[in-house]
């Protein structure tokens, strides 16, 4: 068993009674796209939203809460996630149309959002095809491709603060802005309603194809990645800073840089967390070197390093 910063002892025993799973010591890599990363001191699958309510309200105070999607834009580190990760499962991912507004859940697909709306006619959607990922993923980091945001099409945001009260945000209260929004970082999207136009079903799926064929032509869509690494400072494109610094198949151990688009790093095989964070730290060293630019990271690092592996 991996080491676990920050761990209590007995938590399982000071868990709320559920209706969805509850499993000690969950395996994450394999539920994040870089298949890296220790285990969830506890892994909550909720049965539905009254189910999530319910169980954040009653857990001790203090206790570490970790918010896990699909698994893109994070890196979990070799040492796992102390307390309580929450994964939110298929009752999070319903897609309901109605007119012109969409109502999904924060586990539904950015894709299969993109494709129901494209089977009613609904257009605005079509850059959700880029985006490899979750609504509430996208919620958070206000997800953007090819001209086109989160913020273009959300009318209304659900989520849950820390005492399990759910809310219902305005576009001003979730306060969408350039990777990131306003809702503290503690609670939880659970759905959203977005608003689209009428359109044409075939001119909304050639232009979804077009999204998904320029995706696959410049960016390795199949490695174990985690999706675009760094921020775009202002006015430049972090690929082409990383790029002309020199780092372009630049590799850690078994972690390196993608040939084929700089801002993606890939793990090629046997890479730990530890080399993807290393990797992505002397990027931004020589980065900040060669332009005088310092990167943000826009993938999210979680949890703890391998204690083991520190002397």
């Amino acid at each position: 068993m991996i080491a676990m910063a920050g761990r209590r002892p007995n938590l399982m025993s000071h868990m709320p009674t559920v209706r969805g799973q509850l499993i000690a010591d969950a395996p994450l890599r394999r539920l994040t796209w870089f298949r890296v990363g220790g285990p969830a001191e506890i892994l909550f699958t909720p049965a539905d939203l009254d189910d999530l309510r319910h169980f954040i309200a009653q857990i001790p105070g203090e206790t570490p809460v970790t918010l896990l999607g699909l698994g893109a834009n994070v890196l979990v580190r070799d040492g796992g996630i102390p307390g309580i990760v929450i994964r939110l499962g298929r009752p999070f991912s319903t897609i309901r149309i109605s007119d012109h507004e969409v109502d999904a859940g924060a586990m539904a697909l950015d894709y299969n959002i993109a494709k129901a709306c494209q089977r009613a006619g609904l257009a605005g959607f079509e850059f959700m095809a880029g985006i490899p990922g979750t609504l509430g993923g996208g919620l958070a980091m206000n997800a953007g491709a090819y001209g086109a945001e989160f913020a273009d099409v959300v009318t209304r945001v659900d989520a849950v603060d820390p005492d399990g009260h759910l809310h219902h945000l305005s576009p001003q209260e979730w306060g969408p802005h350039y990777r990131g929004c306003s809702v503290p970082p503690d609670w939880i999207f659970v759905g959203a309603t977005l608003k689209g136009t009428p359109g044409d079903k075939v001119k909304i799926a050639a232009a979804m194809n077009k999204v998904q064929a320029d995706r696959d032509a410049t960016q390795p869509i199949r490695t174990r990645t985690g999706g675009s690494t760094f921020k775009n400072p202002p006015g430049e494109k972090a690929w082409e800073l990383v790029d002309r610094a020199g780092c372009r198949g630049f590799s850690v151990g078994k972690a390196m840089v993608s040939e084929k688009h700089c801002n993606f790093l890939i793990n090629n095989g046997g890479a730990r967390a530890a080399d993807i964070e290393a990797l992505g730290e002397e990027v931004r060293r020589r980065v900040k070197a060669a332009t005088g630019i310092t990167l943000e990271w826009e993938i999210e690092r979680l949890g703890a390093p391998d204690t083991r592996s520190q002397p």
